[in-house]
């Protein structure tokens, strides 16, 4: 069992910092720096389809600040890969529809495929922590074969696992933390073969996991309550609609239920309404199209009008209700001074 010095204590087994290296070559720390770069980057429209990784490699590592988004906050999505989380520096609350908990530095948490969750820091601290995102057919091939229907259908029909708590004094925990954080380790320094070494350490941490689940003969189906059914068929309307005139009807239609059981849905799964969903996301999208396109802004009214504002000072009223300044504020002081958080989910308190 790999066991860490006190030095290591709540961390990952390397760090950005440690990767760069004091004895490397200006080539090396030039194409080190690359790599941390590529690590840093964030992801966006996680609850449409996306590639994590490459087809042959569907694994991705990212180091994320929650200090670089609105609020703290990375707004609520899903996406059909695992995702793991190892808290580095500060507290963090991770949702699901029917679930919280709360998770210090020596803690991770497991996110199971399909699940829709929130990440947000639980106070005004930084939080730090590293994101592994990788598709379970890496390890088992594709549909039916044998590896998937011994030990990857049991995981994915769990109707009791949508997350699972890591906390490394659990020695159980620990050895799959330990897998975890050599399989990051590998992605971020990148030595010839990684990918190879990477499979193991999942396999290795897939095999610890499935050893502790219980034992079916014949796995349950998936469970998915109908709340996070609906929510996730509207949220995905009103991201294809959001620049349209959209009403609550239309909203409530695109999932074939009545108005007030929709408000209903949404007020179980995500605590707010759809209309204040509806408004939030049109405020995000108007902070992408700012940064992207810094050097030929438009005009605030047609940028309002572009995301489905028909009036104006409506959006400029909302935009200070979540950003805490105007629109007009916001390109001269964050966008055009180059201080915008990045764009994607880490960008604004999302839903």
């Amino acid at each position: 069992m790999h066991t860490t010095t006190p030095k290591d204590t709540n961390t990952v087994h390397t760090n950005i910092n440690e990767l760069s290296g004091t004895n490397l070559t200006a080539a090396d720390r030039s194409s080190r720096s690359s790599s941390k770069e590529e690590m840093l980057k964030t992801y966006t429209n996680l609850y449409e389809q996306k590639d994590f990784g490459t087809l042959d490699y569907p694994v991705s590592v990212y180091y994320l600040d929650l200090s670089q988004s609105y609020m703290n906050r990375i707004r609520w999505h899903w996406h059909e890969e695992m995702e793991i989380l190892i808290i580095n520096t500060g507290i963090a609350q991770i949702a699901t529809d029917d679930d919280t908990c709360t998770l210090q530095p020596g803690q991770g948490i497991i996110i199971n495929q399909s699940v829709m969750h929130s990440i947000q820091s639980i106070d005004q601290n930084n939080c730090t922590f590293y994101s592994l995102v990788f598709h379970p057919d890496f390890l088992f091939g594709h549909k039916n074969s044998y590896l998937q229907t011994q030990f990857l259908l049991p995981v994915q029909n769990f109707c009791l696992f949508k997350m699972l708590v890591l906390d490394e004094k659990d020695s159980w925990h620990e050895r799959m933390m330990d897998a975890i954080n050599d399989t990051i380790a590998v992605n971020m320094m990148k030595p010839f073969g990684y990918e190879i070494a990477a499979k193991g350490h999942l396999c290795r941490f897939w095999s610890e996991l499935i050893s502790k689940l219980p034992k079916t003969g014949t796995a349950p189906p998936p469970h998915v309550s109908l709340d996070e059914q609906r929510v996730k068929q509207a949220m995905l309307y009103i991201r294809l609609h959001h620049a349209e005139p959209l009403s609550l009807d239309e909203i409530a239609d695109s999932v074939h239920i009545s108005k007030s059981e929709c408000c209903r849905c949404f007020a179980r799964t995500l605590q707010m309404t759809p209309f204040e969903y509806l408004m939030k996301y049109r405020i995000f999208e108007a902070t992408k199209k700012m940064m992207e396109h810094p050097d030929e802004p438009m005009s605030i009214a047609d940028l309002a009008l572009s995301v489905g504002f028909n009036n104006t000072s409506y959006f400029n009223k909302l935009f200070k209700k979540f950003l805490g300044c105007t629109p007009t504020y916001y390109r001269t002081h964050k966008v055009l001074a180059r201080d915008a958080a990045p764009s994607g989910p880490f960008s604004i308190p999302m839903p």
